[in-house]
């Protein structure tokens, strides 16, 4: 009877309880630090950790992705509670919510991976840039400024305010954040292989914690209440009007949409790592929109899948949901019975782990990646959505880009069809495109690529094809390195220009 549950092996619930306990400790100083650099209290950042690792965990398309408060999005809440209040969270997050989940049950989340790579990363970093100008003042315990453009101009005049001759709490603060940063950055550089999975990210914030509390060091500390059910805040009774305000409409169609790319591109990404499972991406919306609705109830922070954390758990070994669930229990854990603990973390030490993860975010690497390998426009494209977050704001940005994206299709504006014909083919199962692979025929490129069969040879024509984008091309490039990562053959035929490559 025991054997028809099909209850997973003891060795499987070990490896997954044992990465839940590394993704657990990368989570958490995430967790506040997002919520900290998004101008909310930390709890909210922990609620939504708890919700991301428990519920989505157990409903995701994607077993091996964890689900979380997300840097990409602290940029645009700070505005939100800047403009509107914290009341408007809870009313927007339900909102954004059901808009993933009725995406994900009509199936549209092929869609948001045609997005180009370009934007997506545009976006991450110009975010990045704005999460380090931002935290950057938290290192001295003052707060961001109202917008990027003023945090960065205001940036030398706080180094220059610091005296070493009268060492006040805006240069202790300071100073554990420096060593935050200097901990962290080092022990990811120097760390012995046994101890490979101890995040960096929690050596620093330990770090700066002992450092101020053996000197007693009189700076500001994260502040969060006796009981984690104290931190939650249930709509109240103007809920439904809220719901015919534009602005909050508006609102919630933006974070639906920058949530489901930026979770879309994460689970992508987590698949290239991994031989498992692949990941169902309608599933997966509707498994995040379950989460924001009731991170929306619970006057949370918004959620998305999270590639730090998802590489994470990846790389501790975990092979089944299981230990993205019992991540979530460990901080619902930690934060019922020793909140005590979360009170003597400095700010700065948080806001020092912002800031390197939103330099990270920085990514020149890619921006040279679509240069050598696509041309100026994607690589112009990548920089023009940048700077217009910066310069303006994140949805600003991401229209920009997409409209550049456009720019693309002007040459091949009266032939953007692709056809496709597939079917086994002797031994081989045969894939054979024409027409243009262009980012608007992408889910249908995807779908088709994904169909082919597992541990069947394949034979991938593309002599047809008149044109290739950036984004169609690194999907193919994804899709052909990871058949041949799981010893798949694969066999390209007609390859030429950008696509030739694909096939080394």
């Amino acid at each position: 009877m025991l054997g028809a549950l099909k209850l997973p092996k003891m060795s499987i619930v070990g490896r997954d309880l044992t990465a839940s306990i590394v993704v657990f400790l990368v989570a958490m100083p995430l967790c506040m630090g997002i919520a900290v650099a998004s101008g909310v209290p930390p709890e909210k950042g922990l609620i939504t950790g708890i919700i991301g690792g428990i519920v989505v965990g157990a409903l995701a398309g994607s077993p091996l992705q964890v689900s979380g408060p997300a840097a990409g999005l602290a940029v645009v809440v700070f505005e939100l509670v800047r403009d509107h209040g914290m009341s408007a969270l809870g009313p927007i997050l339900i909102l954004a919510g059901i808009i993933q989940f009725v995406a994900g049950v009509a199936r549209l989340g092929g869609w948001f991976r045609a997005i180009s790579p370009a934007v997506v990363h545009g976006m991450l970093a110009g975010i990045g840039v704005l999460i380090v100008v931002g935290q950057f003042h938290v290192l001295f315990d003052a707060k961001p400024l109202p917008s990027g453009l003023q945090n960065l101009s205001a940036m030398p005049g706080r180094l220059l305010g610091l005296s070493p001759d009268n060492i006040a709490a805006a240069e202790l603060a300071f100073g554990i954040g420096v060593l935050t940063i200097t901990a962290m950055i080092g022990w990811e550089k120097f760390r012995p292989a046994s101890m490979k999975l101890v995040p960096g990210a929690l050596v620093g914030v330990l770090t700066g914690t002992f450092v101020a509390m053996a000197f007693g060091l009189d700076v500001a500390r994260v502040n969060v209440p006796e009981s984690i059910a104290g931190a939650v805040a249930l709509p109240d009774a103007g809920v439904l009007a809220r719901f015919m305000d534009p602005s909050i409409i508006a609102a919630a169609l933006a974070i639906a949409f920058i949530a489901s790319a930026e979770t879309l591109l994460s689970a992508a990404a987590v698949d290239r790592m991994h031989d498992g499972v692949r990941t169902n991406y309608n599933k997966e919306l509707r498994a995040q929109g379950v989460g924001n609705l009731l991170c929306g109830i619970a006057g949370a922070l918004p959620m998305t899948g999270v590639i730090v954390r998802s590489s994470a758990n990846v790389q501790a070994g975990a092979t089944t949901r299981l230990s993205t669930m019992f991540h979530g229990m460990w901080i619902l854990g930690f934060v019922a019975l020793l909140p005590f603990v979360l009170r003597e973390i400095p700010m700065a030490a948080l806001g020092a782990i912002l800031v390197v993860t939103g330099w990270r975010l920085v990514s020149l690497h890619h921006a040279r990646h679509l240069f050598s390998h696509y041309g100026a426009l994607p690589a112009f494209i990548w920089a023009a959505t940048l700077v217009t977050v910066v310069a303006a704001d994140l949805l600003t940005g991401v229209l920009v880009g997409i409209g550049l994206s456009m720019l693309e299709l002007v040459p091949h504006a009266r032939g953007l069809k692709l056809k496709v014909s597939e079917g086994p083919q002797g031994a081989e199962h045969a894939i054979n495109l024409s027409g243009a692979a262009t980012f608007v025929s992408l889910p249908k490129l995807s779908d088709t690529l994904e169909r082919a069969p597992a541990g069947t040879p394949v034979r991938l024509d593309v002599s047809g094809l008149r044109t290739v984008d950036h984004t169609c091309s690194e999907l193919i490039k994804d899709w052909f390195q990871r058949r041949r990562a799981a010893g798949d053959s694969v066999e390209l035929l007609g390859g030429r220009g950008k696509t030739a490559a694909l096939a080394h």
